[in-house]
């Protein structure tokens, strides 16, 4: 009697959450099987975050003909962060890989870039960096990522090409340590980018291409800006406190400076310039309490 195959256990977890995605997410579970076909074992979760568009019941219907896919459900809508933490909740391989269910990244990229990571344990995340030549995405979209990017890098101290890309490979037990600092909505991507940068792990960047959507977008370009910078600050403030706070106290203390000198000709100290020099110290000594507890917890 022969003995029983061994069947070998998924290698990484790929999670898409999906909100309303009726038109794109059959077509993009196809090209994902079709394009991953002869890549190493891994497992397919698609988190449902409160569809009311029928998507719910697709997915219900595309398991039944996919028995290794696994499908979650929220009753509500909570958003894109939440839903990819179900999914990392759920997975289980050390390695997570998250995409969108629109069809927009170039998912036969996976292999590559989990390859990167099982080849070297030190790499904390692989991030698909929208800079090839083939990137679609409105003007509209381009001009605040611009800024976001800029702001992000000078935040961490390193070149960032794409912050808030939606298709990366990352390690679950780096990902873990940051999961109660990371936001519910589209800005999950940004937080974990600067965070895990500002912590100093190895993330490594493959450029990708990017198409148009199947499907509308749920971004809300100046809305979604202002959430990201006011997040992205709040990361900084977590782990980059000196970078966060001591500028805007440098441009205090020149405008106290400025207001003194201005005095001094008018021969009459004013109550403003001793009001900015206050100020212009306590966000100093502020960002150096911080930047202390900060390299404490560490």
């Amino acid at each position: 009697m022969s003995d029983p195959v061994i069947q070998p256990g998924p290698q990484f977890s790929i999670v898409i959450p999906c909100y309303n995605e009726v038109d794109g997410v059959a077509g993009t579970l196809a090209m994902i099987r079709e394009q991953l076909q002869g890549a190493p074992v891994y497992e397919l979760i698609l988190v449902d975050d409160g569809s009311i568009d029928g998507t719910s019941a697709k997915l219900e219907a595309m398991k039944l003909s996919d028995p290794l896919l696994r499908v979650v459900h929220h009753e509500q809508n909570r958003g894109y962060g939440a839903a990819l933490k179900t999914g990392i909740r759920h997975a289980k391989t050390d390695l997570i890989v998250i995409t969108d269910a629109d069809g927009t990244y170039p998912n036969e990229r996976i292999p590559e870039m989990v390859k990167i990571a099982i080849e070297d344990p030190t790499v904390a995340m692989v991030v698909g960096a929208r800079i090839a030549a083939d990137v679609q995405y409105p003007l509209i979209r381009r001009i605040p990522k611009v800024f976001l990017r800029r702001y992000s890098s000078w935040l961490s101290r390193q070149d960032i090409p794409d912050i808030n890309s939606g298709l990366r490979v990352m390690r679950r037990e780096v990902l873990e340590q940051f999961l109660p600092i990371l936001p519910s909505g589209f800005s999950f991507t940004t937080t974990i980018t600067v965070a895990m940068l500002t912590n100093y792990y190895d993330v490594r960047y493959v450029p990708i291409g990017y198409k148009a959507r199947i499907g509308k977008s749920k971004i809300k370009p100046i809305r979604d800006t202002l959430r990201f910078v006011k997040l992205i600050t709040r990361t900084g403030m977590y782990f980059a406190p000196m970078r966060v706070l001591m500028p805007p106290a440098a441009l205090l203390f020149v405008a106290a400076f400025a207001s003194a000198g201005y005095d001094i000709y008018e021969r009459d100290l004013g109550d403003k310039t001793v009001l900015l020099f206050m100020i212009a110290m306590i966000t100093s000594m502020f960002a150096m309490l911080a930047d202390m507890i900060d390299k404490r917890n560490r």
